[in-house]
């Protein structure tokens, strides 16, 4: 793997990795095909968009179909025909979702109305009430599957296994994510383990691929900076920001203001898990390169379209409109005017709306291709924007600040 900058403004880059499988522009965002694919979508669509680059997760393809059938198969780009860039998670993220994450019942920044006037006793009501399928230890993680019941274990060196299986071009290393109700003694306690399994991916993974390094330590300053100085000593192509990343999105973006600065310049930063449409300008802001979430695809299947400034879309309504909403019942205008993707050039938010209610399959494909299309835009007008030196112009029209 190749990473080329070749245009910087303040702590932003716009570059370029060079990968076996293609290469792809910086800042970039990665769209998430769990088990191959992106739901509603093939690959003709992701052309269409532009799409360079996709991330399949370790985990659930080491569960269905089986990582050993697929390299059987040639691996995974030939076996869901792509042939862009993919990268694999480790597997490290399903520790958090389905261990404390499903216990806790929060996400990887925890929401503050959840934790308002959140008291202990309580909590341990919600950990009772809430049964997790992953638990860590020292060697690794233990899942349940919650399909087969099937007991799977994943370690730093079955992770890179698994990986190299699939044939995907960037990996991680096996990392715990913490969650952002864990205490300050357990961050560190899975800090120092997530170190010791770096150690262990460095060793045993497929030097074919590029490995990324995961920087973990929760939302407390001096273990993210601890972290981050482990990682970048090491001989990693690239780094993951990951984890709990506190309880606010002012602490995400202080997480990358500590972290960032101890990062190798010459190497890629991505932000895991991470894709609304604010965090895309202020995380770019602060140096991030890569970013993937399952938001757009999510969103669209729950019946939020996305719109631009130029439609009402702003951080209060997050950007989005629900189609649902009565008042579209009527509405022959597409979901964004400014929109130039095929549903906007082709549907009324009616049509939409009808699709939606009526429960029909066509409404997935469609709105998920809007939303898809419409973030992959918006990551292009970011770049651009670097490139030319008007981001804090764009930044203004869309956020309300420069």
């Amino acid at each position: 793997m190749r990473f080329k900058i070749k245009h910087t403004l303040d702590r932003m880059r716009a570059g370029k990795i060079k990968t076996r499988h293609g290469s792809f522009k910086t800042p970039v965002f990665i769209p998430v095909a769990t088990l191959g694919a992106i739901r509603g979508l093939d690959n003709r669509d992701l052309k269409d968009m532009g799409v360079e680059v996709i991330l399949a997760n370790t985990y659930h393809l080491h569960l269905r179909p089986g990582d050993e059938l697929i390299r059987e198969l040639g691996g995974l780009h030939k076996f869901m025909n792509f042939d862009g860039a993919i990268v694999t998670d480790s597997g490290g993220f399903q520790a958090f979702s389905l261990g404390f994450g499903m216990e806790h019942g929060v996400g990887k920044i925890a929401n503050n109305i959840f934790l308002e006037g959140l008291k202990e006793e309580r909590l341990k009501e919600i950990q009772k009430e809430r049964k997790k399928l992953a638990s860590v230890t020292d060697r690794g993680v233990r899942f349940k599957d919650p399909k087969s019941g099937r007991i799977v274990e994943l370690t730093p060196r079955k992770s890179m296994e698994i990986q190299s299986n699939l044939g995907s071009d960037i990996i991680f290393a096996f990392d715990e994510c913490t969650s952002p109700l864990s205490d300050r003694a357990y961050t560190e306690k899975a800090l120092e383990r997530t170190h010791r399994w770096a150690e262990e991916c460095l060793e045993y993974y497929d030097r074919r691929q590029a490995l990324f390094g995961v920087v973990q330590g929760g939302e407390y300053r001096d273990l993210r900076e601890r972290s981050a100085r482990f990682m970048a000593e090491r001989e990693f192509a690239g780094y993951g920001i990951g984890g709990s990343l506190g309880k606010s999105k002012q602490d995400m973006l202080n997480i990358l203001d500590w972290v960032i600065p101890l990062l190798p310049e010459e190497k890629p930063r991505h932000l895991l898990g991470i894709g609304a449409v604010e965090d895309l300008f202020n995380c770019t802001e602060r140096g991030v390169d890569m970013f993937d979430c399952v938001a757009p695809a999510r969103w669209a299947r729950r019946g939020h379209l996305y719109i631009s400034p130029a439609e009402g879309g702003n951080r209060k309504n997050k950007f989005r409109i629900h189609i649902k909403n009565s008042g579209f019942r009527e509405d022959t205008r597409p979901v964004d005017r400014t929109c130039k993707c095929l549903v906007c050039q082709n549907y009324s938010r009616a049509y939409l709306r009808h699709l939606y209610t009526s429960n029909e399959l066509l409404y997935f494909r469609l709105a998920t291709y809007h939303n898809l299309f419409f973030i992959m835009s918006l990551m292009d007008e970011i770049r651009r924007s670097i490139e030319e030196g008007t981001f804090y112009e764009l930044k203004r029209v869309w956020l309300g600040v420069g």
